[in-house]
């Protein structure tokens, strides 16, 4: 079994890098996919358009509106193409106590700025990457992947924004002297526009492997735990 978390995840780079980033996000992935070995492939939200109201089904119709979301769509379809019994985990909002992410940020800029304005009007959820670790161990050490190959969706649960969020990460690391205010995404210019709904519905990975989901607040007071 190969559990493939390698992509090209830099979304505004993407935009001016789009071969490289179809080099690893799909090209890569097919060849895993011809390697003989059953695939468990990390993707994204960024299929969807962003523009949903109600959690996105496995089933409902993808629209990437990014080189990031076109590329790992790609990487799903020629995946399943050439590996039909591989599965696919679409995630979002990642982050950990490794590497680069969010809560790292976060918790620099509410330490040292006394402001700091946040946008509130895209909207999704948390997700700790050890939770969606867990969720694949379990999937593998039980081979409860035989004969449930497919999409499945997985973040944590509820729904917060991207201002929410650093509420939550400055309360929980106590950095309570930074004045955090909502802001509109047009604050913030970018070469593409992030999705403004982000949330993935949880109910085939819950069901089909018996997969426990924690809410994302629960998750977030884990990791900053584990950072300190």
């Amino acid at each position: 079994i190969i559990v493939n978390c390698a992509a090209y995840t830099n979304v505004d780079k993407a935009e001016t890098d789009e071969v490289l980033a179809h080099k690893i996000n799909a090209l890569a992935v097919e060849n895993l996919g011809l390697s003989g070995a059953r695939v468990i492939h990390v993707s994204t939200d960024y299929v969807f358009s962003g523009e949903a109201c109600v959690p996105y089904e496995e089933t409902d119709s993808v629209a990437p509106r990014t080189a990031y979301g076109r590329t790992k769509r790609e990487g799903e379809v020629l995946l399943q193409a050439v590996c039909p019994e591989s599965i696919i985990i679409r995630t979002a909002w990642l982050y950990s106590t490794f590497g680069n992410n969010f809560v790292k940020t976060m918790l620099n800029l509410t330490a040292t700025k006394p402001h700091l304005k946040v946008v509130f009007d895209q909207v999704g959820t948390p997700t700790y990457a050890y939770d969606l670790a867990l969720a694949i161990y379990e999937i593998v050490s039980e081979r409860k992947y035989e004969g449930n190959d497919g999409v499945y969706h997985f973040s944590n649960e509820g729904v917060c924004s991207w201002f929410d969020f650093t509420k939550m990460i400055a309360e929980y690391a106590g950095h309570t002297e930074c004045d955090i205010q909502p802001c509109h995404s047009d604050e913030f210019p970018s070469p593409v526009k992030r999705p403004s709904y982000s949330v993935l519905d949880k109910t085939k990975i819950k069901e089909t492997f018996g997969v426990k989901v924690p809410y994302w607040t629960e998750s977030l007071k884990v990791c900053l735990k584990n950072m300190i």
